[in-house]
């Protein structure tokens, strides 16, 4: 419960820093999570256009992922994680080849988010506790969606390195 008001307090924190008028927390568990999933969701999709098409396949050394690769782990875990939310199954072909070219990876990274944009929109208080069945096991809703948006926050801050090593500036540091 600490987790969701810290995350409560950054969301109307950014509210108040970004100019937004009478600002006010996001209301109940269920709009917390969903404020924090919707911030992600702007950084990793800014990040992922961000970077040009001849370095999505950059990596800062040889055993290291390249960009398409994490912009791609992100579709797979959000394809994995809110088909389960909705009550689907997860389809791998979801997921573009990291050899793709930058339109089809960012392609399939927009797709994945309209996937968890049902699962997030979705989300009450009423059922956030309620568990789903994730392979052999049970997890709650509210636990899959705040691992869903932790996950997108740190692959966002890979991507926003590998941006600063190709020289850009990531979408969060602009102003």
């Amino acid at each position: 419960m600490k987790r969701v008001l810290l995350a409560a307090a950054v969301v109307w924190f950014a509210a108040l820093a970004s100019g937004a008028q009478n600002a006010a927390p996001p209301s109940g568990p269920a709009a917390e999570v969903q404020a924090y999933y919707n911030r992600m969701k702007g950084n990793v999709i800014k990040a992922a256009e961000k970077m040009p098409d001849a370095d999505y396949q950059f990596r800062p050394t040889p055993d290291i992922r390249t960009y398409a690769r994490i912009v791609n782990h992100i579709t797979e875990a959000q394809q994995h994680t809110c088909s389960a939310l909705n009550g689907t199954a997860f389809d791998p072909k979801t997921v573009p080849s990291d050899t793709a070219d930058k339109a089809t990876i960012v392609a399939g990274l927009k797709a994945s988010f309209e996937v968890c944009d049902r699962a997030y929109g979705a989300l009450t208080d009423a059922n956030i506790a309620e568990m789903v069945t994730v392979g052999q096991g049970k997890r709650s809703r509210i636990g899959m969606a705040w691992g869903n948006a932790s996950h997108d926050n740190e692959q966002y801050a890979e991507l926003s390195t590998y941006l600063r090593l190709k020289g850009l500036v990531p979408p969060t540091a602009e102003k």
